[in-house]
């Protein structure tokens, strides 16, 4: 396994400040490190020059013409151009900032084009970042949803109409805007349309060019507590921690996961999240799950804990 994270942007061949841990804890297990051009990624800027910090696999490297970007460890500067042995690895998971699942295509390609393959394929990746691409088979354990495709009125009305009545919550397929909860997220009764459609304004505005494929509703459900973030790689749950939200409330010994376990395995994806909550009703129910490349680490969470489960999971 080699571990790729978003190079600092004032500093390229060093790891973003805010992953610095983890590329320690990886380098401290021996897997290898490398930096990608993030930015590069989402501003849709997809060049060789985006990944050319990232040693090339074996076939690249076939007949001894070796790789400058690869030739040892990370200096005491903490630089990640190539740390470790990362020639010899063509599997690589990224830990990073959020990318569309479009941007993150671009990312596989140009990896593949250095014999690197990605963990999780662009087709995973969509699959678990995007809320279509989980949602019918976590159907009975998450609240009831409904989404279009685009932004267009009657599309969303056609949503509306399919939750019928009572309150919801509006996200798009990746993201919520639950800082403005009540300008952009909630919808106290989904039959008052005009007023479902303020809001759904509100947040298309907010979103702008970030606005992912379409507006989701969901079934408003009374919660209580914090939500629980769970770890699943391989199929498995590997790792149980806090929300990143919530990073001191630590997950209560309850938490009961047989039932969300099969789920999991059957979405059949390499690396993914889900969190959890529980109802006023004392049921556990999933109110997300998120590829695990892109998912917060809580501060509360040492990062040694994610890069050990990420290694049994090879």
């Amino acid at each position: 396994m080699m571990l790729l994270l978003p190079a600092d942007p004032l500093r390229p061949r060093r790891p973003d400040e805010h992953f610095a841990p983890e590329a320690a804890a990886a380098r401290d297990a021996g897997v290898p490190v490398a930096v990608i051009d993030h930015d590069a990624f989402a501003q849709g800027r997809a060049t060789p020059a985006a990944v050319a910090l990232v040693p090339a696999g074996e076939e690249s490297n076939a007949g001894g013409s070796g790789n400058a970007d690869a030739s040892g460890d990370a200096d005491a500067s903490g630089d990640a151009g190539a740390s470790g042995d990362a020639g010899a690895s063509g599997d690589a998971v990224y830990r990073g900032w959020m990318l569309r699942s479009e941007h993150y295509a671009d990312l596989a390609t140009a990896l593949a084009a250095r014999h690197v393959t990605l963990r999780t394929s662009a087709d995973a990746y969509r699959r678990a970042h995007e809320l279509p691409g989980w949602y019918d088979t976590l159907r009975p354990l998450t609240p009831e949803t409904a989404w279009t495709e685009g932004d267009a009125r009657e599309d969303f009305e056609r949503a509306l109409t399919r939750l019928g009545d009572g309150p919801a919550v509006l996200r798009d397929y990746t993201k919520s805007m639950k800082h403005y909860w009540h300008e952009a997220a909630y919808i106290p009764d989904v039959a008052d349309r005009d007023r479902a459609w303020r809001v759904a304004s509100r947040f298309r505005e907010l979103r702008g060019d970030e606005y992912a494929g379409g507006f989701v509703l969901r079934r408003f459900e009374p919660f209580t507590g914090a939500e629980a973030r769970t770890w699943w790689a391989g199929g498995e749950c590997r790792l149980v921690t806090a929300h990143p939200d919530t990073p001191d409330e630590l997950p209560p010994d309850d938490l009961d996961l047989s039932a969300v376990a099969g789920r999991i395995a059957a979405l059949g994806l390499p690396f993914v999240t889900a969190d959890l909550v529980r109802r006023d009703d004392g049921d556990w129910r999933v109110v997300e799950v998120g590829d695990g490349q892109v998912s917060d680490r809580p501060a509360s969470t040492p990062a040694e804990e994610l890069i050990a489960a990420l290694s049994r999971a090879r």
